[in-house]
């Protein structure tokens, strides 16, 4: 049993979500006007993760799945330290490298280099480090025409290159993905996960979220499934994708039935 690298302890988030609704079109007027008297909005809370465990061990792989709004970004924001959870604690030892954002960090109006630049040092990297890895860096985005071009005129998979090729240079002990590589093309997306395994064969512990079961079946040492912000299943990824693939087809049969009646009524 190796050193522990990441330990999430009873992790939960409370948001406050405001409720300030119109009935009517004047009341929406009346809402639009500037330092408007009257009844405030009221609030009530949303818990978007409730009680998250879960332990990765140094050079240990975690795949994260479930439905979009389960808790899996919210996640990922308080692993990355950009949030912080309303109850629970949250562990983690060594260098964190994390790309959950398309662009995230990017300056619109710098170059791509300078760009590579600006984040690298954010992670860490002194001027002459950074100098050192920008071929690496350029090769393996593929974006060697358009380096020294403003982000701004960059797709979402140029942004997503450039963003991960920068988050995996700086060897970190950490690395925190999520789904961004999705928008990139078929071979680039094995590639990015010809990277992840060969940073993971030395040593760095890898937390992945992912709409590709396969991948997380197949590559990830664990796997976690959170739904409506609680843990379903944690345990060995094939036996955890096996439980949501189940659940995601008794949702889909209930679909099915529930639209079958609703048509079966119309037609009387």
């Amino acid at each position: 049993m190796g050193e522990v690298a990441v330990t999430c302890n009873h992790v939960s988030k409370r948001f406050q979500l405001k409720k300030d609704r119109a009935d009517s079109v004047g009341q929406l007027l009346y809402r639009m006007i500037p330092f408007r008297g009257g009844q405030r909005a009221t609030t009530e809370p949303f818990w978007a993760l409730n009680d998250v465990s879960f332990e990765l061990r140094v050079g240990e792989s975690l795949g994260i799945i479930g439905h979009n709004g389960a808790g899996k970004s919210t996640l990922l924001k308080i692993l990355t330290r950009t949030m912080y959870p309303t109850m629970g604690s949250l562990s983690l030892k060594g260098k964190v490298s994390a790309l959950i954002e398309l662009g995230a960090g990017f300056h619109p109006d710098f170059t791509g280099r300078e760009n590579i630049y600006l984040n690298a040092s954010i992670l860490g990297l002194t001027r002459r480090e950074i100098a050192g890895k920008i071929p690496e860096i350029v090769d393996f985005s593929e974006l060697e025409d358009f380096i020294d071009t403003p982000v701004k005129y960059y797709s979402s998979g140029m942004n997503a290159r450039l963003g991960f090729a920068v988050a995996t240079s700086v060897r970190p002990e950490i690395l925190i993905v999520d789904e961004v590589l999705a928008v990139g093309d078929e071979g680039f997306q094995k590639k990015c996960m010809e990277k992840i395994l060969s940073i993971k064969q030395e040593g760095v512990s890898i937390l992945l979220v992912s709409h590709a079961l396969n991948t997380i079946a197949n590559l990830m040492d664990h796997a976690l499934w959170i739904d409506h912000g609680e843990v379903q299943h944690y345990g060995d990824p094939v036996e955890v994708v096996k439980a949501y693939r189940a659940a995601e087809a008794r949702e889909e049969t209930t679909i099915e039935t529930d639209l079958r009646r609703v048509l079966a009524s119309d037609r009387r």
